[in-house]
């Protein structure tokens, strides 16, 4: 059974899922920042899903990006799988613009993390979510 890792769910908010996927949006207002989890057990590297898993999991994360840079109209789209901290697979896309809270630099530990207020969050959830109406079978999963 899938089960995300104490520290993403600790981290995140739940947005929904793709077939393979399930989509969390981490709660940090500096920047859109979402995390993509396979929902498989035991996985710590993309090279571990099997090869339909694998094309499925490419797809789920290239479609997101492309929408989410469209969306937020990024300067760059920062698509990262790093695990060092929380070993289950998973891959962070994180919308960047020139003058953001770290930018040029990566994104991780440069400051702390500002959390959405309830009205910010519910904004953003919303904006996301009727952003991937219909696009690869997603669905709107609530936390």
């Amino acid at each position: 059974m899938f089960e995300l890792h104490p520290q993403l769910q600790a981290d995140c908010l739940v947005v929904g899922d793709f077939p393979l996927s399930r989509l969390l949006l981490l709660n940090d207002k500096h920047y859109p920042w979402f995390v993509l989890v396979p929902r498989r057990q035991g996985l710590r590297e993309v090279f571990e899903l099997g090869a339909q898993d694998r094309a499925q999991f490419h797809c789920e994360s290239d479609r997101l990006a492309e929408l989410l840079s469209a969306e937020f109209k990024a300067d760059k789209m920062n698509v990262a799988a790093l695990g060092n901290m929380v070993p289950q697979l998973h891959v962070h896309h994180v919308v960047r613009f020139r003058g953001d809270a770290a930018w040029p630099a990566p994104v991780w530990g440069k400051v702390p993390a500002i959390p959405y207020s309830e009205s910010e969050l519910a904004a953003m959830l919303t904006r996301v979510r009727a952003l991937l109406v219909g696009e690869l079978a997603f669905a709107e999963v609530q936390s």
